[in-house]
């Protein structure tokens, strides 16, 4: 009897194996995912589940500014003093950010703090707009990085016009 106590640990489950038990080493438990990706009864609790998720919407939402700056993870890495995969690693919500950290995040990204965290109690945004904000993104870069200041303005007054081409043929029948 001593020897089965040596084989369990605390929190071990058991696999009945003929007249005994065994530890169920390697043997893992179901995971199912939601709508949100996360992990459903893989014994998580509630709350770790909304830590997660946060941690990923902050992080979507620090490379949805990077990109919108038109900062690489380096250049980003490099104004907060952390490595290109840490960097990484906090866009993809698998390491916390300590709120010193957030903070350093935010100065480099010239945006309040609270900026990363709007968003987070409203449901998921369709496939649609994901598609659409990053077209919006990428927009943005590029106008950024056009130095030439006619070309800018240029590129504003044709999309004011299309703007206003588009508002004239929704208003219409």
């Amino acid at each position: 009897m001593s020897g089965l106590k040596a084989a369990f640990k605390a929190g071990d489950t058991a696999i009945p194996v003929g007249n005994g038990l065994r530890p169920s080493a390697g043997v893992t438990k179901p995971v199912l995912s939601d709508a949100t990706g996360e992990a459903e009864m893989s014994g998580e609790s509630p709350s770790t589940t909304r830590a997660r998720t946060a941690d990923r919407h902050v992080g979507n939402r620090i490379r949805e500014r990077r990109v919108m700056l038109g900062f690489s993870q380096q250049q980003l890495a490099e104004l907060i003093g952390v490595t290109y995969q840490q960097a990484h690693k906090y866009e993809h919500g698998l390491n916390r950010i300590s709120a010193g950290r957030l903070y350093e995040i935010a100065q480099a990204l010239k945006v309040p703090i609270s900026w990363f965290y709007e968003g987070l109690d409203s449901p998921a945004l369709p496939a649609e707009m994901s598609a659409r904000k990053r077209a919006c993104l990428e927009l943005a870069r590029n106008f950024v990085a056009i130095e030439n200041e006619k070309f800018q303005e240029a590129l504003s007054q044709m999309a004011r016009a299309l703007a206003a081409r588009s508002r004239a043929e929704a208003g219409s029948p």
